[in-house]
């Protein structure tokens, strides 16, 4: 969907036409933009940037507090469209999926013809635009669906991935964020075809065990299958404060309460998980990751208080401030690996 959230809001407001509008929180707190309409991103405004600096952009900017239940009211209606056309819809969020539509009830033999009757229908019905694309595979198929936003439809025929991939620069490949591709670039790695002049071996030592599906990437090869109803990896909260927090107990406190409250929705879930990470996000917008593994999965609320206590301290919390605090578990139930493994990332992210 194009500027879902922002978009929504425009339909239901006439006085919102064509004005730049962001969805999102208070300017004052460290509000976040949720989404952006087209006429707000003219002016450099985006989602996951802080509000304030949104207002800064674009002084004329409207803010809309988002209303996430009629929001989804929404998506369930475009969902059950989708699922009109074929069962094999894997979604991505509210407002983004993947499409297998090799057999479709319209027995359409062309994906291009079934994505252009889809943006109708979405259309008819909900008065908002799709923008779709049409690949032979998912990480095609997702650049694609970008490519000519808002209302767009752009088609990648197996004949054209090869032109088409030599015009992505290297961020277009997943996994790669911004940390990462400055990394890359900084060895000569501008374009994603210039991944394939790097040895696995080379792209390891820049980017570990993401370098093999780089090469795949690089290459538009990605053999993965829409997974329709796909269950859930991971699970958590996070808090952002509206003042750092410096004081190591209140740090303390705070994680512990989003520690319990990640143990209740197991519980209430009846599942266990294995893996347990915080995120801690510093008054610079440094955000780094801890986590820690155990063989035996669980849903006890002191065993996982007490390893995120002890994640905290590998942090620097108490000595730096910080704005934001995350609390999350992964592998659930009786998913396989190793005891104790700890992984650790780092960079600037956007917030």
């Amino acid at each position: 969907m194009d500027a879902f959230y922002a978009s929504v809001e425009q339909r239901d407001n006439p006085s919102l036409r064509g004005k730049p509008i962001a969805v999102g929180g208070d300017p004052t707190v460290r509000g976040v933009v949720a989404a952006a309409s087209y006429e707000a991103r003219k002016f450099g405004v985006r989602s996951a940037i802080p509000m304030s600096r949104a207002v800064r952009l674009c002084p004329s900017l409207v803010i809309v507090r988002p209303d996430m239940q009629k929001y989804k009211s929404v998506s369930t209606q475009i969902f059950e469209i989708y699922r009109e056309v074929t069962p094999l819809v894997e979604p991505l969020s509210l407002d983004e999926a993947y499409l297998d539509v090799t057999e479709n009830s319209w027995n359409e033999p062309l994906g291009v013809n079934v994505a252009r009757r889809l943006k109708e229908r979405i259309q008819e019905a909900t008065q908002l635009t799709a923008s779709a694309g049409v690949a032979p595979n998912k990480f095609l198929a997702k650049i694609a669906s970008g490519w000519k936003k808002p209302d767009g439809l752009t088609v990648v025929a197996p004949e054209r991935i090869e032109k088409f991939l030599q015009g992505l620069p290297v961020d277009a490949l997943w996994g790669v964020g911004p940390v990462t591709a400055e990394r890359l670039r900084g060895h000569g790695i501008e374009k994603l075809t210039d991944v394939r002049a790097k040895t696995e071996a080379e792209l390891e030592a820049l980017v570990g065990s993401l370098a093999s599906w780089l090469i795949d990437l690089a290459h538009g090869r990605d053999d993965r299958p829409v997974e329709p109803n796909r269950p859930s990896k991971s699970a958590g909260s996070e808090e952002t404060y509206a003042t750092d927090l410096s004081s190591i107990e209140e740090i303390r406190r705070e994680v512990d309460q989003l520690a319990r409250g990640v143990a209740e929705w197991l519980e209430k879930k009846s599942i266990t998980a294995r893996t347990v990470t915080i995120k801690v996000r510093y008054s610079d917008f440094t955000t780094i990751t801890r986590s820690q593994s155990t063989r035996e999965p669980t849903a006890d609320a002191e065993n996982i208080v007490a390893r995120v206590l002890k994640l905290l301290e590998k942090t620097e919390a108490g000595h730096r401030p910080i704005r934001l605090l995350g609390v999350s578990v992964h592998n659930f139930g009786r998913d396989q690996g190793e005891e104790n493994e700890l992984a650790e990332t780092s960079g600037r992210l956007p917030f």
